[in-house]
């Protein structure tokens, strides 16, 4: 069977537009009506043997509220941004444009003096890849970039395929496998 390993997204701390780099604000108002809407869906992956979520005050109360007692895991944590911490994208391309078209093209840069995407990508995926090799399950809540580099490094898709990858509040994703070798599985369809 395998391990399996389910994302959740963290719940939101704010607008799409108002997100800002490295952000460590906790949940909004709206965050916390989305968890009780989401809560009947995802309690059940409590059930989990091991429960992890990132040191984000949005990915801690996430886990709380679903019952999860989630462990902080700093493997998890956001990117690190360097002096964009806590700007929006909007922001800074309006502060440093030429940075941001250089961030975005190529995944060994950090104009903004903190983590490479490319180094991102690889430490998300080394968790994965540290995980208990045994079959068992187990739940993460993440910050939305945190579950785009576990599925970019997990299906070893380019790293530029981590800008195509949307992430949604709340949404889940679910890796089998073992260490090096996961498998994206998606939900069976209701009927």
């Amino acid at each position: 069977m395998g391990l399996r390993v389910t994302l959740v997204a963290a719940a939101r701390s704010s607008s799409l537009l108002a997100e800002r780099f490295d952000d460590d604000r906790p949940l909004d108002e709206a965050g916390w009506y989305e968890v009780r809407l989401a809560a009947p869906r995802l309690v059940p992956l409590g059930a989990a043997e091991l429960r992890y979520c990132s040191p984000t005050p949005r990915s801690r109360a996430t886990g709380i509220a679903l019952g999860y007692a989630p462990l902080a895991q700093p493997a998890l944590r956001d990117c690190d941004m360097g002096r964009w911490r806590g700007l929006t994208l909007a922001e800074v391309a309006a502060l440093e444009p030429a940075a941001v078209d250089a961030w975005l093209a190529d995944p060994r840069t950090a104009p903004h003096g903190g983590e490479t995407l490319l180094s991102f990508i690889t430490r998300v995926g080394g968790w994965l890849d540290t995980r208990p090799a045994d079959d068992g399950a187990i739940v993460a809540v993440a910050e939305p970039a945190v579950v785009r580099a576990a599925l970019v490094y997990a299906l070893k898709a380019p790293p530029a395929t981590y800008w195509n990858v949307d992430v949604r509040p709340l949404s889940t994703v679910t890796l089998t496998g073992r260490p090096g070798l996961w498998h994206l599985q998606l939900a069976a369809a209701v009927s």
